[in-house]
Parts: C-alpha cells; sequence; structure tokens
C-alpha cells in the first residue's frame, strides 16, 4: 500500500494544484468524503464548497470549489471543478 495519494485539480477553464498528499477531504452532493492512501475508488459529484488537502510537505491547502465532480483510484485523486480557487497558501511551484 502506497502511503501517500497523487492529487490533481483542474477546473473548467484553467489549472489548480497538483502534488503529494497524505489526506484529501472534500464535500459531495452524499455528505463529507476524507480519502487517505489505500482508499477503494470512488467516483461522486461535488457540492459546492471547500477541499482540504494534507500535502506530504508543507501547510493545508484549502480550495473552494462551485460543484464538479470527485475521482479516486489507486492513490490517485483527480477534481474537475466547474469553478476552482485556492483560499490557502499553496507550497511554491505546485499552482
Amino acid at each position: 500500500m502506497a502511503n501517500e495519494l497523487e492529487v490533481e485539480i483542474v477546473a473548467a477553464d484553467h489549472f489548480v494544484w497538483s502534488g503529494a498528499a497524505k489526506m484529501v477531504k472534500a464535500r459531495t452532493s452524499d455528505g463529507e468524503i476524507g480519502i487517505l492512501p489505500g482508499h477503494s475508488p470512488v467516483l461522486a459529484i461535488l457540492a459546492e464548497g471547500g477541499l482540504a488537502i494534507e500535502p506530504v510537505s508543507g501547510s493545508r491547502i484549502e480550495v473552494s470549489v462551485d460543484g464538479g465532480f470527485f475521482s479516486v483510484d489507486n492513490n490517485r485523486v483527480v477534481i474537475v471543478a466547474d469553478n476552482a480557487k485556492v483560499t490557502s497558501d499553496a507550497p511554491a511551484g505546485t499552482r
């Protein structure tokens, strides 16, 4: 089992963030979901609100999204949002 997630966040018209993470939390249409390495595959509809990412190094990253979808498979998390914006500082070179 891998000990990190590969995370990529894109909006409809721009790249938002990518990097290695220990955990991702998001709000879906079915409620809040937390993803750790080794999580089973998931495909969910994102609800409007915030995402929280605990990167492998650096401080917590928060992203505001206006909906979209959330996919998890083989320790890879892909978030495609209608619109998204980093609301806290992301480590340099990852935006």
